[in-house]
């Protein structure tokens, strides 16, 4: 099965996926200003996205999800998944959480697609 990860800002509209995730809840990078140039996909972004009690329990409850669903649907013979995350801009929080949870399924043994639909826009 053919599995995409999309991140993207709820301010720049939504993203079509089978599953919408909403991540608005974690800590905002935008509002450092060390970080708020930068993107997701930089470890000191992420860490401060994720390595934090809600980062970690948010972590801890989808990634289980995700491997439950993903099996599911494989077994019922669907060829393709997209599941889309997302955050105010789309720049920090969203690339944080899909950056990772691709890793996470390619340790699975899993080859995710990932788009970053907004990472570059204000």
């Amino acid at each position: 099965m053919i599995t995409s990860l999309h991140s993207f800002g709820f301010k720049h509209g939504l993203q079509a996926a089978d599953f919408l995730w909403d991540v608005r809840f974690l800590p905002n990078p935008y509002w450092v200003p060390e970080l708020q140039p930068h993107s997701g996909r930089e470890a000191a972004v992420a860490a401060y996205v994720l390595a934090n009690e809600t980062g970690t329990r948010f972590l801890s409850l989808i990634e289980p999800l995700l491997v439950f669903l993903l099996q599911e649907h494989a077994a019922s013979g669907r060829e393709t998944l997209s599941l889309a995350l997302g955050c105010t801009g789309g720049r920090h929080r969203s690339v944080a959480v899909v950056e990772h949870l691709g890793r996470f399924l390619e340790g699975k043994g899993l080859s995710p697609r990932i788009h970053h639909r907004d990472i570059h826009k204000e």
